[in-house]
């Protein structure tokens, strides 16, 4: 008798380092809209979404994406800390690039009922308001993605340098279309696209988070210093290693569809 095959459950990663070391190679000296358009005509990132704070250099990204597919999923974070101009702004960039499928995701009320009823807690412990107000939040609008776009760029901090293209974190994609553009080069683009600008630019915000959390940079500062200034903090926690995401379930009520 002939013995029987033992089912087992795929459990394995979707992606792996080899998979990024592979994309990595395969696509230097790339250009950022050509490999985005094979990528998406592949279909090789299984379900993927972008994921944009619609700050002051999101448009370079959403451009990018919205010429190669305009219907790929757009994810923004509202962590109801977030200044009034960015909200409109998000939605003036949606319509201005024919963006079709965008989402918001909020933080649980039940969670900042019991962590952060005052509001306040920006003000003495940013890192525990970042994780429930942004990280879990994009934990939960995660579940279910093989990918994710990143607008992130090494020129921004100190702590994002030799960014790759491609990296893995917890079994998903990460990818990062834009890690080897510098400032002229997204100026350029910029004014190449006549992009949007974020209304906040003008006064001096080079990096645009929650509101209370966020001061204009001084001329020869870092691009970040305005985030957390005073703080030792220069990551909300979403790009940071070691961030666990859930992948269990299905997505619990605070991820709405744009309207």
């Amino acid at each position: 008798m002939a013995s029987r095959a033992v089912d087992r459950i795929d459990i394995a990663p979707r992606f792996t380092q080899a998979d990024a070391d592979a994309l990595n190679a395969r696509f230097k000296g790339v250009d950022a809209a050509t490999m985005l358009r094979t990528l998406f005509a592949e279909g090789s990132l299984g379900r993927v979404a972008v994921v944009s704070s619609f700050g002051t250099e999101s448009a370079v990204l959403l451009h990018l994406v919205a010429q190669a597919d305009p219907a790929t999923p757009v994810v923004f974070v509202d962590t109801q800390k977030m200044f009034y101009e960015t909200i409109a702004y998000r939605k003036a960039l949606v319509v201005h690039l024919g963006l079709t499928n965008n989402s918001v995701v909020f933080p649980d009320p039940d969670v900042i009922a019991a962590k952060d009823e005052s509001g306040l807690r920006w003000s003495y412990d940013p890192d525990g308001c970042c994780a429930i107000r942004k990280v879990e939040p994009l934990a939960r609008a995660k579940r279910g993605l093989d990918s994710w776009i990143s607008g992130r760029k090494a020129f921004q901090s100190v702590t994002r340098e030799n960014l790759p293209r491609f990296e893995v974190e917890d079994g998903r994609l990460k990818i990062n279309p834009l890690g080897d553009w510098g400032k002229d080069q997204l100026e350029a683009y910029f004014e190449e696209y006549n992009l949007p600008r974020h209304p906040l630019e003008a006064q001096g915000f080079l990096s645009v988070g929650c509101e209370p959390c966020t001061s204009p940079v001084l001329p020869g500062e870092d691009p970040r210093a305005g985030r957390w200034r005073g703080w030792d903090k220069t990551e909300c926690g979403i790009h940071l290693p070691g961030v666990p995401d859930s992948d269990e379930g299905e997505l619990p009520p605070g991820y709405e569809p744009f309207l």
